[in-house]
């Protein structure tokens, strides 16, 4: 296994936006959604990425400080607008995306004091989204070389991603999180079929030296590979209300656990209970204690035992 650190912080890197739904504007991003969850859960969860110079921004940045996440790395651009999302929820609870570009998040640049601060942190979390602009990918890749613990949510979002670019971030994954669409993707991507899904996460494993591999299935639960080991976790069975931000959410409920060295059936009981606790409620990022997800635990203690 690749070098780990102890220490207690997460940093995350990429876009922070308005996700602008027909019943208003919500805060959003990827990266941003597992910062926030990982807040609510207690970590100390830090956003690296940039804002523009206006109204939508300075309302997303009272928005981070109204929910006491840390707006010292987000970076203030005054050429580039503040990133927005179109989104609209289909007729099965599907959330469907268009994104705007160029915003500010394309533009993040590489500081020195963050430099330290990532290389310092238990994990540092990233997406393939924000390496469609030239600046932000050479930041991120920067980043990437002084990181301990790199983790990968594929996130791929058509047309914003590049193959050669995503190749090369498997490369410098120690973990990477992926869904079943994208597994079979980057499969695609490798001239590999797919034959199942053991056969394919051992080849991924093998083919870019990546020890974790985490897979979110939906209704289907999840599967994690650690080394030669693997575990497998049913779904919590909720009222779907939608499912922006569950994928994050999911993501944010396992690295809670994982930096703090928990057993790999506790990590995985944890990620999908915040997965389905996110997708009973309205948006990536509502508002609730961690008290509040700790009921919701208990309450389902029985059905997301790991199998």
């Amino acid at each position: 296994m690749k070098e780990q650190t102890t220490k207690s912080s997460i940093y995350c890197y990429g876009e922070v936006l308005w996700d602008i739904f027909p019943d208003g504007a919500r805060a959003g991003g990827a990266p941003f959604n597992v910062a926030y969850n990982l807040m609510r859960m207690g970590i100390d969860a830090h956003m690296i990425s940039r804002i523009g110079n206006d109204k939508l921004g300075r309302d997303l940045m009272k928005q981070l400080s109204d929910w006491n996440i840390a707006t010292e790395n987000t970076q203030i651009d005054n050429h580039y607008p503040t990133g927005t999302v179109l989104a609209h929820i289909d007729e099965h609870n599907e959330a469907h995306y268009d994104i705007t570009e160029p915003v500010a998040w394309d533009f993040i640049e590489l500081r020195d004091d963050q430099i330290n601060k990532v290389s310092n942190a238990a994990a540092f979390v990233f997406g393939s989204l924000i390496t469609r602009g030239e600046k932000s990918r050479n930041t991120l890749f920067q980043l990437l070389e002084t990181a301990k613990f790199k983790v990968f949510d594929v996130n791929i979002r058509p047309p914003f991603f590049s193959v050669p670019v995503v190749k090369e971030l498997l490369y410098k994954a120690d973990l990477v999180k992926m869904n079943k669409a994208e597994l079979r993707l980057i499969l695609d991507f490798l001239g590999r079929d797919y034959i199942n899904e053991d056969d394919s996460i051992r080849y991924i494993q093998d083919e870019f030296n990546i020890n974790e591999v985490l897979i979110s299935k939906g209704s289907k639960g999840a599967i994690y590979y650690n080394g030669d080991d693997h575990y497998q976790a049913l779904a919590v069975p909720v009222k779907i209300a939608d499912t922006v931000g569950s994928g994050d959410a999911f993501l944010a409920g396992f690295l809670s656990k994982r930096i703090t060295h928990s057993s790999p059936e506790e990590i995985m009981a944890q990620a999908v209970a915040l997965g389905g606790f996110i997708t009973s409620k309205e948006g990536a990022c509502p508002s609730y204690t961690l008290t509040d997800f700790n009921a919701f635990r208990q309450d389902h203690k029985l059905i997301y035992s790991s199998i």
